[in-house]
């Protein structure tokens, strides 16, 4: 049977950073590394809320991202 190991996890805000020629909302991401793989999600929404109101821009959405190795 196979199992997976947590490797890392990034935190990722989207900020809406304007309005293109055909109104569609122009996205920026930053990415933060090396967060901690335990952390819960609320953990993470409350410290990517903090890190949002020191930006100029609007925050569109916060992602977590897992990476993981699968082996047997």
């Amino acid at each position: 049977m196979a199992s997976e190991l947590k490797l890392d996890t990034q935190l990722q805000l989207l900020f809406e950073t304007g309005i293109d020629q055909e109104g569609e909302v122009i996205i920026k991401r930053k990415n933060f590394n090396q967060v901690n793989t335990e952390a819960d999600a609320t953990a993470l929404y409350t410290v990517a809320n903090s890190l949002a109101n020191l930006q100029a821009h609007p925050l569109h959405q916060i992602v977590r991202n897992n990476s993981y190795n699968i082996q047997n």
